[in-house]
């Protein structure tokens, strides 16, 4: 876990005293400039209200920012962050809007009392301050729950850094103090719920999500839409029971939370909970001072952020407008906007709750948009679900089918940047296309009316992008940000920003930026030449040079797969290894119930009966699942994290390797038998697919790379489906390219025929090099080279005639992979550093972990689904599964 610091008590005392130096007890003696507004909260939404209002207003406005929390305003939309090993100074919003000298900011202090008549606040330190206007931005509290030991050591909210503090430090030591990982609940399913999961998850607590309701996120999801997000939560090791209410919590002797009771009778033991059962706005200022509120909670707004006094304005979470008080950031930085806009003068009026959301949990895909449960009269559904897949997706209509209402998207949320600007408008498609996986119609492209919503967080149109890129000049979604905004919060419209900014330059002819983010102005072929001629070995070396900030989710992997090209070090040396996807960090595939699976390779499909009574040993006595694949090996799935080492030692005593089935690399080299068995073979297919993978084995590469060889015409190995597909004549080798599987099936190109066994190697290292060299992040070899200039065409000159100059380049760098390759788990195995991080519980490194459990179907292992894990025939991790065969 990253260090974070302490918030800095001497500066806060420093600032304080400086104020009380300057103006003494009563700020009201600050010097009148003109209006001063008092702003009371000092969260994400009173944080947007002055960078609105200082951004245009004049120099005799004054503002006063007092904060009860002794911090600057952070991010608590990112709050999950923390555990991720992100610091409280990661999460500060821009420090420099506070540091305007029209501002005065006053934290770890509490508003105690409003004086309307007076114009005048009281703080807890006796501090007053008069007001010309005054924004309650006071936010809102964790409801608790009214249930019997609430308050017991162990028991915890999820609102605030301090709150996220408090919880990581228990954790750690009650799990010392125990000598075991903790199990911990979670009681409300909702968004916030879902994210204290994962955070409890990320500190190695076996977790549990308690909802009284029948479904997660009941408040955005539909029923089917929440059994769908139910079966990936568990999917991610996280236990979830629905319909279940909390009547008590049972303490140890010392007062420590141990177990929880149900309404039904049932009693679950846990050492650890966590209450995110709804929020509730902090009002008691308002109520107080005689300010309207509502029946159920919540300060009276009216369309332009005004309460029943002329001179107060109500923001975020705080502010009831409709009956309605919501606890998402986006309608609170709509109304901060107003707020701003009124007090200069302006006409603006808060257009009402925009209750699109999307799950911000590490693997967790889901969004909810517009009329997402069709209670618009004559609304019709259009759905589509993949139980397997665990996606389920469904469109909102109008009456007509042509105007997007709304929707849900779980499982597979990549259209919400795309459609959620569509609400209100024409869909312009077949629905059923935008839910399909890789439909027939396109998503929708930067063509959106100029009123379309395109960030919803920020509110800002697809017009006011189009006018920054043609009035201010942006040409990058970077520019974007800086100029409107858009993006900036949860990043879910990027792609259409994008999108956007692109249709917009090719209008005026201008280039469109293809940086692979927003931290690099370089395209992933760019960067692959710039780490190559720089001759650069480690990522921060790179973005330091090359790039700006600390780097994402999307250049990091990149990179990583760019210093394995061309360093040629371990993947998990040094400062790389934080580089890697998740996969890539274990050198293993996590599975949907958290276990792993793991592939030795087998080069060709060709296996001794010796091998394979390895690989059968080593599955029976670990307890794993067998299945042969569609690439010709052999994977073992249910292996846990911990057991990982010990059953690659078995296999690389035995002479096994890594498969490489986790990375971005060479996947398999499939072949059929050839002329040395079948009667109709022509060539010795897998002798060549044998050389091939021995040859190209953990090259990595922007994608995965698959290749086959069949010996004669018949293609049993189906080698015009792959990457690299050799064919065998009897004139020679004939060489296909760019084929694949998937969504979007594409039969190989043949590239040359009566190739040579050395024409042909020499053919593939170039193709293989050149691909590497010059494709885009996850693109793989068939859009990569109808992209070449000159298609198929040009691509062949470049292999065969060295028509680029860059064909000695190319056999240099194959080269050097041949000869620099080692087996990483071989490597891994020999390094103690490496192998510390197997354990599942940092605490305690060889305790399975409790959330796998498995059952025996058709005479082999696999998960146990939630029903199955109450029958005591279901064997826990750590125990042996005896399966009848």
């Amino acid at each position: 876990m990253a260090h974070r610091d302490p918030v800095d008590s001497r500066k806060h005392d420093a600032d304080a005293a400086a104020t009380s130096a300057a103006y003494g007890d009563d700020m009201s003696e600050m010097p009148a400039l003109g209006t001063h507004v008092v702003v009371v909260g000092a969260g994400m939404v009173a944080h947007r209200f002055v960078e609105s209002l200082l951004s245009r207003a004049g120099e005799q406005w004054r503002i006063t920012l007092i904060g009860e929390e002794e911090r600057h305003p952070y991010d608590r939309v990112g709050l999950t962050g923390f555990f991720a090993g992100a610091s409280a100074e990661d999460l500060e919003l821009e420090r420099a809007i506070l540091e305007d000298s029209r501002v005065r900011f006053v934290r770890g202090d509490a508003v105690t009392r409003i004086d309307r008549s007076a114009r005048r606040v009281t703080m807890r330190s006796g501090t007053s301050a008069a007001y010309d206007r005054l924004v309650l931005a006071t936010g809102s509290y964790a409801a608790r729950l009214a249930v019997d030991g609430f308050g017991l050591e162990g028991c915890f909210v999820y609102r605030t850094l301090d709150d996220v503090e408090k919880l990581e430090e228990f954790v750690q030591r009650r799990s010392a103090e125990l000598g075991r990982p903790l199990v911990g609940t979670v009681i409300g399913g909702g968004l916030l719920g879902l994210e204290a999961a994962g955070a409890l998850q990320g500190l190695d607590v076996a977790c549990t999500v308690v909802q009284s309701s029948d479904r997660l996120m009941s408040a955005q999801l539909d029923l089917p839409a929440g059994n769908a997000l139910r079966r990936l939560i568990e999917s991610r090791g996280i236990a979830v029971k629905t319909e279940t209410v909390t009547t008590r919590l049972d303490p140890d002797r010392s007062g420590q939370v141990t177990g929880l009771e149900f309404r039904d009778g049932s009693y679950e033991r846990t050492d650890v909970v966590v209450f995110t059962v709804g929020v509730r706005p902090r009002d008691e200022l308002a109520r107080a001072a005689g300010l309207d509120v509502h029946d159920r909670g919540g300060v009276l707004i009216d369309g332009g952020c005004q309460t029943s006094d002329p001179r107060v304005l109500a923001i975020g979470e705080v502010a009831n407008f409709d009956g309605m008080c919501v606890g998402l950031v986006a309608p609170g930085y709509a109304m901060a906007e107003v707020a701003a806009t009124r007090l200069l003068g302006g006409e603006a009026t808060f257009p009402g709750y925009d209750l699109s959301t999307k799950l911000k949990l590490s693997g967790v895909d889901v969004a909810s948009f517009g009329d997402a449960f069709a209670e618009t009269p004559g609304a019709l559904d259009v759905t589509y679900a993949d139980p397997v897949a665990g996606v389920y997706k469904k469109l909102v209509l109008s009456d007509d089918a042509k105007t997007l209402l709304g929707g849900i998207l779980v499982g597979d949320a990549s259209a919400y940047g795309s459609l959620r600007p569509l609400v209100g408008g024409a869909l312009g498609g077949d629905p059923a296309a935008y839910l399909m996986p890789e439909g027939g119609v396109a998503a929708p492209t930067g063509d959106l009316p100029d009123e379309a919503l395109v960030c919803s967080c920020n509110s800002v149109t697809a017009g006011r992008i189009r006018g920054a890129v043609h009035d201010e000049g942006c040409t990058d979604v970077a520019g974007i940000k800086a100029c409107t905004k858009a993006g900036a919060a949860c990043g879910s419209c990027v792609m259409m920003i994008k999108k956007i900014v692109g249709t917009e330059l090719a209008k005026t002819g201008a280039a469109l930026s293809n940086a692979i983010c927003e931290h690099f102005d370089l395209s992933r072929r760019q960067l692959f030449d710039a780490v190559r001629v720089s001759g650069l070995t480690t990522f921060s070396a790179v973005i330091e040079r090359f790039g700006t900030g600390r780097g994402c989710d999307i250049c990091k992997p990149a990179l990583a797969s760019i210093l394995s090209t061309l360093v040629r070090g371990h993947v998990l040396d040094g400062e790389n290894a934080t580089l890697q996807d998740t996969n890539d960090h274990v050198m293993a595939n996590l599975q949907k119930d958290g276990s792993y699976s793991v592939v030795p390779r087998i080069p060709g499909g060709e296996i001794t009966p010796e091998g394979l009574v390895v690989i059968g040993k080593v599955a029976q006595d670990f307890g794993l699942y067998t299945k042969i694949t569609g690439g010709q090996r052999i994977d073992m799935f249910g292996a846990r994290l911990e057991q990982l080492p010990d059953i690659w030692q078995r296999l690389v005593e035995a002479g096994f390797e890594s498969g490489h089935a986790y990375g971005k690399s060479l996947r398999t080299v499939k072949s059929c038998v050839g002329s040395t068995w079948c009667r109709y073979g022509v060539q010795d297919s897998v002798g060549m697919a044998v050389q091939l993978e021995l040859r190209y084995r953990g090259l990595r590469s922007p994608h995965k790379i698959k290749l086959g060889v069949s010996g004669c015409a018949r293609e049993c190995a189906e080698a015009r489906g792959k990457d690299v597909g050799v064919i065998a004549t009897e004139a020679g080798w004939n060489m296909y390219v760019g084929g694949n599987g998937g969504f979007t099936p594409r039969h190989a190109v043949l590239l040359a025929e009566g190739l040579s066994d050395e024409e042909l190697l020499t053919a593939i290292d170039r193709f293989l090099m050149y691909y590497i060299f010059t494709a885009d992040r996850l693109q793989r070899t068939a859009p990569w080279f109808e992209d070449l200039e000159g298609g198929i065409e040009g691509l062949r000159a470049v292999i065969f005639d060295d028509s680029l100059g860059i064909c000695a380049d190319l056999d240099a760098a194959m080269a050097a992979h041949v000869d620099s390759y080692e087996d990483e788990w071989k490597a891994t195995l020999e390094d103690p550093e490496k192998l510390r991080r197997f354990a599942s519980f940092v605490n305690a490194p060889t305790t399975p972990d409790p959330s796998l459990a498995y059952t025996a179907e058709r005479g082999q292992p696999r998960p146990a689904t939630e029903d199955e894990r109450t029958d005591s025939r279901v064997l826990i991790a750590g125990t042996t599964l005896e399966v009848r065969r």
